[in-house]
C-alpha cells in the first residue's frame, strides 16, 4: 500500500512539473521577438561626402577603362 500511494504522489508531482514547464514555454513563446532598431545615421560631413563622391569617381573610370560596367 506505502508503494502505491508513493507512486501515485510522484506520478503528482510529476505532473506538476510537466504542466509548469508546459505553461512556462508557451509564456516564452507568446512573447513577442524583440527588435533592436539602430538610430538614425548621422549625414556624412561635407568633406567625407567628396571623398566618398571622389572614390566613386574613380571606380567608375577604372571599370570603364577596363571594359566591364557592373551595375549599381
Amino acid at each position: 500500500m506505502a508503494d502505491s500511494l508513493l507512486d501515485a504522489i510522484f506520478t503528482v508531482v510529476d505532473f506538476v512539473f510537466d504542466l509548469s514547464e508546459t505553461i512556462d514555454r508557451t509564456k516564452r513563446l507568446s512573447k513577442p521577438d524583440i527588435v533592436e532598431v539602430p538610430p538614425d545615421p548621422k549625414p556624412l560631413p561635407p568633406a567625407a561626402q567628396r571623398a566618398l563622391a571622389e572614390a566613386e569617381e574613380r571606380e567608375r573610370a577604372v571599370q570603364a577603362a577596363s571594359g566591364t560596367d557592373h551595375a549599381s
